[in-house]
């Protein structure tokens, strides 16, 4: 082949790969609104989309598919003329959202790209899926599109799942690296490359850590925090004591940290072991700068529900009253503090609590009824009736709410 027919070959394909840059973008499109609407994770992803460059796909079409070349009039496909990188928080996110597109596509291909690289070498590993294009996400050949060629089963859009160290690094390495055509020999340099690439493997291994030791302790907290509900139950309405539910139980993050020794102490209080979590919580406040108001009202928050499960209401009162001077605008503070006061018949001092606990949030459907009981109790019958219209709106369930209504039933004359 004469070199002047390599450069008109060269134009044709160029100009007939450009008529479909407009037309692999729609479709494009129209991929990423599924990906948007259907991939659900705890952080969502991002999405970017490009079309392969006119040079990078011609360069490539030289390479492998110099027969198509000079035999097909029609478009040549490459597996990776569209691409769109959907880009993660965390680690788990990949192979969560990977799942996850498995079951929305079918799946030509998937590969994980740089998973062969040593330690020592640059590069860092994504995975790329190959997906058939949905029908739904193919555009109609009219309009801009008319005279277009109609893409047949062979055409695939390529979907790179990262996260977003992962996405910064690709986009440094391209630019210093592939763009170029530069492969570093020199040691130092490619030493510079691989401590670089090793810092953001091991950024993104941190934070994955972060994340889930923040997950486990979410879990000890809410297990403590409906602990706390139960009991609060069985002394307010005479209810049998029922046994803690088991739950799998979590390993410390950091060793000696705060964040150590508060998880190691919720751990315990679930676990029903109560002076072990209060000996914690009481260190931990011996350990904090008296100017750290915040820490200091998480901690009295928590130590004063465990004195609360071992009915030592008094100091579970001085510290819920602590923290509430700490953190005032803690409205789940205000509300523990509201149950002590039920619980001693100063129902007073607990609609106060209740009160402010409301004022912070308006929408705490436990704290309505509580206010609602305490109403009952010093025969405030309407304004009792009021929060426990306000609990059911805000979807009380009707097992906890029945009691006080049937109560109020019969006050009222009303039938139900």
């Amino acid at each position: 082949m004469s070199e002047q027919t390599i450069i008109l070959s060269k134009s044709e394909i160029r100009k007939k790969y450009e008529s479909y840059s407009m037309y692999f973008n729609e479709i494009m499109e129209n991929i990423i609104q599924i990906l948007h609407d259907k991939i659900k994770l705890m952080s969502q992803p991002t999405y970017k989309c490009r079309v392969k460059s006119f040079n990078s796909y011609y360069k490539k079409l030289l390479r492998l598919k110099q027969k198509e070349i000079s035999q097909s009039e029609s478009l040549v496909y490459l597996t990776d003329m569209m691409g769109i990188r959907m880009i993660c928080a965390f680690l788990e996110d990949i192979n969560l959202g990977l799942e996850q597109i498995q079951k929305i596509f079918e799946i030509k291909e998937v590969e994980v790209k740089g998973a062969e690289k040593k330690f020592s070498e640059f590069g860092y590993e994504s995975i790329h899926v190959l997906i058939k294009i949905p029908e739904s996400c193919i555009p109609k050949l009219e309009g801009p599109y008319e005279g277009l060629s109609p893409i047949t089963d062979e055409i695939v859009c390529e979907i790179q799942i990262r996260t977003i160290l992962q996405d910064a690094w690709a986009e440094v390495e391209h630019e210093l690296i592939y763009k170029t055509e530069f492969n570093p020999f020199d040691i130092p340099l490619r030493r510079k490359l691989a401590s670089l690439n090793a810092s953001l493997t091991l950024a993104d291994i941190t934070f994955q850590e972060i994340r889930d030791y923040q997950n486990k302790l979410q879990k000890e907290i809410e297990d403590r925090r409906n602990s706390f509900y139960t009991m609060a139950d069985t002394l307010l309405n005479d209810k049998p004591a029922e046994k803690a539910a088991e739950i799998n139980r979590v390993t410390p993050f950091v060793k000696g940290t705060i964040d150590d020794m508060l998880l190691r102490a919720i751990e315990a209080h679930n676990q029903g072991h109560l002076e072990e979590a209060i000996d914690i919580y009481s260190k931990i406040l011996e350990a904090v700068d008296p100017n750290q108001k915040n820490i200091i009202a998480v901690i009295r928050k928590h130590r004063g529900m465990a004195y609360f499960s071992m009915n030592n209401f008094a100091e579970a009162l001085n510290d819920f009253n602590i923290s509430i001077e700490m953190a005032p605008t803690a409205y789940r503070t205000y509300y523990y503090a509201g149950i002590v006061h039920s619980i001693k018949k100063d129902y007073e001092k607990a609609i106060e609590c209740f009160t402010k606990s409301l004022e912070i949030n308006g929408f705490q459907s436990h704290t309505h009824l509580r206010r609602a009981m305490a109403y009952y109790e010093i025969k405030e019958y309407e304004k009792s009736m009021n929060d426990l219209d306000s609990a059911i709106n805000l979807g009380m369930d009707e097992s906890e709410y029945k009691p006080l209504q049937e109560k109020l039933v019969k006050k009222f004359g009303l039938n139900m």
